[in-house]
């Protein structure tokens, strides 16, 4: 066991299991969101989001046509029937739906979506999907400032019903908003660090938890107990804003399930000088990498994982949660002999098993992502478990040995951290696993 910020996990996984030791229902999936896959950012009536506007002020690569996704949709759903997966998630991109953010649809874009939710659908695989990940259209971040300004609530409530209109019927999995602290059932999604102290010290201990209520609670608060944390409250004063007591009634449970995503562990130490401003001032803590791990290639830790759920159990009242993203970066033109991704996937499933099995209501995990995306203002690091080439005009898509290894898991079979001799990458997309 062990123990961290006041909490026990176990700290050890199981090297052996299969989808078998899940509870029943329990869904494994893969992901990628609209801007960093679907590439044709100026076709079909889309306009730009604020990404578009953020990539090409930086020299260097864009994701103009990333994954070239909007051309090869329904070979991408092939490759994930042929795989084996029933769930996948995915987002609506705005500016190609309402191109202005408010308004008429674009027809071409309301196709688009449907074509390729139809696609999934057609082949069983269940469409949990994302109303905005991060791409808001630019003409409302020029209009008002986007996200700041209230005037959002019309708009994103507008295209929100849009998306409940048109796809609805096919889709059952929504989710609002994702990561909105970096920034049918209904969920939001919480970016989590797993948090532990530097040191053993009291001041490193109390930073710990600060910090666990200004990324976890600044979410999860509001939505359980209707107001943001206390301490929150008390550092920030005026300038966190506050509920009015039917603003608290009304997004007070107000959610179905919870969207987890996690990557890794930080470790967190006190600073002795406090500057008075802004979030990070206000949180008065360093933030680090637990361990070797950098921002790049994490370090395997899946008691992060396993922390981050115990502590939504115990002080969150157990809810559903779904884990919506979690995978290793690799060097994108390393060997697609993966192992460090198989190691990593391995150990952080295991994780959840261990989660699930001491009272986590965990009802899904989705790894991230099914192929190399555009990441991190280039292609440098992916997560993929197909990789892409991003020099082919075509954009050949080649599977790992990540691929492999995932596609027997959702097969039914035993895995393990070592990847067998017969797990072999080919050309073709043979999923044998013996």
């Amino acid at each position: 066991m062990c123990f961290s910020g006041g909490l026990a996990f176990s700290g050890t996984c199981n090297d052996v299991y299969s989808r078998n030791d899940f509870p029943e229902g329990f869904v494994f999936g893969s992901a990628f969101s609209a801007f960093q896959w679907e590439g044709a950012v100026d076709e079909d009536g889309r306009k730009p989001s604020i990404w578009d506007t953020y990539v090409h002020s930086h020299a260097g690569p864009t994701g103009d046509v990333a994954c070239d996704g909007y051309h090869k949709y329904k070979e991408d759903v092939r490759l994930m029937y042929d795989m084996g997966l029933r769930a996948f998630r995915l987002s609506i991109s705005w500016p190609r739906l309402i191109p202005n953010g408010r308004g008429p649809v674009n027809p071409k874009g309301l196709r688009f979506y449907k074509n390729l939710i139809n696609e999934l659908t057609r082949h069983g695989i269940e469409p949990h999907v994302t109303l905005h990940h991060n791409d808001l259209p630019q003409t409302l971040e020029d209009e008002y400032g986007g996200w700041i300004n209230p005037k959002i609530i019309d708009d994103f409530t507008a295209f929100a019903d849009v998306c409940f209109k048109e796809f609805g019927s096919s889709v059952k999995f929504w989710t609002t908003i994702n990561e909105p602290n970096m920034l049918a059932w209904g969920g939001i999604t919480c970016f989590a660090y797993w948090m532990v102290p530097f040191t053993s010290s009291v001041e490193d201990e109390i930073a710990t938890q600060r910090v666990k209520d200004f990324y976890i609670g600044w979410v999860l608060n509001p939505l359980v107990f209707g107001d943001y944390p206390d301490v929150m409250k008390r550092i920030a004063g005026k300038r966190l804003p506050s509920f009015s007591e039917e603003e608290s009634d009304l997004v007070k449970d107000s959610f179905d399930f919870l969207g987890l995503i996690h990557y890794t562990a930080m470790s967190i130490e006190h600073l002795s000088i406090s500057r008075q401003g802004d979030y990070f001032s206000d949180i008065n803590a360093t933030m680090n990498p637990y361990g070797n791990s950098s921002l790049e290639e994490f370090e395997v830790l899946p008691w992060g994982l396993e922390g981050v759920l115990e502590y939504i159990k115990q002080n969150y009242g157990n809810p559903p949660v779904y884990i919506l993203e979690n995978g290793r970066p690799t060097n994108h033109h390393s060997s697609l002999h993966d192992v460090e991704r198989v190691e990593y996937l391995h150990a952080y499933i295991a994780a959840v098993l261990n989660s699930v099995r001491n009272g986590s209501d965990t009802r899904g995990y989705f790894q991230w992502s099914f192929m190399d995306l555009y990441e991190f203002l280039n292609y440098n690091y992916t997560y993929g478990l197909y990789h892409v080439n991003f020099t082919d005009p075509e954009r050949k898509r080649s599977p790992k040995t990540s691929a492999l290894w995932y596609s027997a898991l959702l097969k039914g079979s035993t895995v393990s951290s070592q990847v067998p001799k017969n797990l072999s990458v080919s050309s073709s997309p043979g999923f044998a696993y013996q």
